[in-house]
């Protein structure tokens, strides 16, 4: 059976980690909110995956992946449980622990740079914190990206097999992870990455050999991909990039 993946229909978000990880792999899987409204698809089937009424484990938001009769929420939950399955993962628990690990702390970088342009509520429109986004923002730029950056230079260069990849001799979920990130953060701080760049070349290395995937080149360049907009995660103003 294909998979079937439940996340908002129009942006990349948290969502967008998982369709990287299926799209390598070649998978089966349906994006089910995407899809036309009828039984079992469309944005009322997103939505009741969430149901706490019906569903015994419903998830707190999406992305939800259901597998046969088994429904998984949680990105870094997800990308764990399909890892193995897809041939993304290694196959020794410790490097899957460690896999894992790399994967919340990206969760944690991801977390920091939607607080960049909504450091105050997620129930208030930018425009009202634009001043604490600016703040935060000078702060992300300053400490934090540099801080993350290092960090996952760092992993690369102690790993010691050969091939540039985050963890073992093969590619990764992690690896597809951390290209979405570096892909994100160019769009939504463009001259303070291309500042920062120089600095970690590692990283950009990485960034273009996953780019450079043939099932991951076929995916950017098709509909599936969703465009980097002002509604996701990663989202470019200006004054925010300083």
């Amino acid at each position: 059976m294909a998979y079937a993946l439940y996340y908002w229909p129009t942006i990349q978000g948290r969502g967008e980690f998982i369709r990287l990880a299926l799209e390598e792999a070649g998978a089966d899987y349906r994006d089910i909110a995407r899809l036309p409204e009828r039984q079992g698809q469309g944005m009322r089937a997103m939505l009741a995956c969430l149901d706490g009424d019906s569903m015994p484990h419903a998830a707190y938001a999406p992305p939800v992946l259901r597998d046969g009769e088994r429904l998984i929420g949680q990105t870094t939950n997800i990308l764990y449980y399909l890892g193995r399955r897809l041939g993304l993962a290694p196959r020794a628990e410790e490097g899957r622990l460690w896999l894992n690990q790399l994967q919340l702390t990206m969760a944690d970088w991801l977390t920091e740079v939607h607080d960049t342009h909504h450091p105050l509520s997620m129930n208030q429109y930018y425009a009202e914190q634009k001043q604490a986004a600016m703040l935060r923002s000078a702060d992300f730029r300053a400490t934090r990206l540099p801080k993350f950056l290092g960090y996952f230079t760092q992993v690369l260069a102690n790993n010691p097999r050969r091939g540039g990849w985050l963890v073992g001799a093969k590619l990764t979920y992690g690896d597809l992870s951390l290209f979405q990130m570096l892909a994100g953060l160019r769009y939504a701080f463009p001259q303070a990455m291309a500042r920062l760049a120089p600095a970690y070349p590692a990283l950009s290395d990485l960034h273009d050999a996953v780019a450079a995937r043939p099932n991951i080149a076929r995916y950017l360049r098709s509909q599936r991909r969703i465009a980097f907009s002002e509604e996701g995660i990663f989202r470019h103003y200006p004054e925010l990039d300083g």
